[in-house]
């Protein structure tokens, strides 16, 4: 495996002046040579000039947050990271690595989820460059590396995970956001490590159901939502009827016996469990 090797490049600005001076320099000898007529000299200094000349190609530009990676003949040199005009042996190649830091946004990609169900799921993928030999020598081209491997990262994770449930012990798609993030992550880091691209943040962006699906897994929803509620309600209910006789017979209120108290238990869990506003009827009367 290649790994990222870092080397100084020479200010530009300086080899500037010392290219000018050595390509004044060797014209001079040429024009010298051809004046007093001696055809070693001149040849010598034209050859001279041909180098220098070539010389001139060797400057390069390194913005920042930027890298160029350097080849001499196929073999990797090493990585130039010094922002600024630089200059380096003109027959190496320099390919530009960004080392900024970009975000991937998936398309919307329509899988099943844990349970079967279709469901349309995106994401938002941070990432920058942390080595740049990888990302240059271990994949043809690294961006569109990190693009299918996040898209397949982020199916995997779908047919993973149910995308909705009521169990407080289980991790689903749409009620634990920060869980999913962190699993997509770690899952997209693991794919991309080979390129040398570091995973900074990742996010779901759109979750919802397909289409063709969405307006019965929203009654399903509604339904399940009701019988979650109805569950609190009834536990509520019952611990106040059961606080409710206690008290009474604690108190010595009322003595009351099974049937009335079957009669009272039910009253109360009407008026408590009600989904509207319950009607009293006053019994005026005797108990009895």
């Amino acid at each position: 495996m290649i790994t990222e090797k870092e080397i100084k490049a020479p200010n530009g600005i300086m080899f500037i002046f010392v290219l000018l001076a050595l390509q004044i320099g060797t014209i001079a000898i040429v024009v010298n040579g051809l004046m007093n007529q001696s055809a070693g000299q001149a040849i010598l200094g034209l050859v001279a000039a041909i180098l220098v000349f070539i010389c001139w190609f060797g400057f390069f530009m390194v913005n920042p947050k930027e890298a160029r990676v350097l080849q001499l003949f196929g073999k990797y040199s090493g990585t130039v990271h010094s922002s600024g005009l630089r200059w380096a042996n003109p027959f190496y190649t320099k390919a530009r690595v960004s080392m900024r830091v970009r975000n991937f946004e998936s398309g919307k990609l329509k899988v099943n989820d844990k349970n079967g169900n279709p469901i349309e799921i995106a994401a938002v993928i941070v990432w920058e460059v942390v080595d740049t030999a990888e990302a240059v020598f271990q994949v043809d081209d690294y961006e569109d590396f990190v693009s299918i491997q996040s898209e397949s990262a982020l199916r995997n994770l779908a047919t993973s995970y149910a995308y909705d449930h009521h169990e407080e012990e289980d991790i689903s798609l749409r009620s634990n956001p920060n869980e999913i993030s962190n699993a997509l992550k770690t899952e997209v880091q693991e794919r991309l490590e080979k390129a040398g691209v570091r995973v900074i943040e990742s996010r779901i962006s759109h979750l919802a159901y397909a289409p063709e699906i969405a307006n019965a897994m929203l009654r399903r929803q509604q339904a399940m939502a009701i019988i979650s509620a109805r569950r609190t309600i009834v536990e509520g209910a019952v611990g106040m009827v059961e606080m409710a006789l206690h008290k009474l017979e604690e108190r010595e209120i009322v003595e009351l016996d099974a049937e009335r108290k079957a009669a009272m238990v039910s009253n109360l869990l009407v008026v408590l469990c009600s989904d509207e506003a319950a009607q009293p009827i006053v019994n005026t009367g005797t108990l009895y």
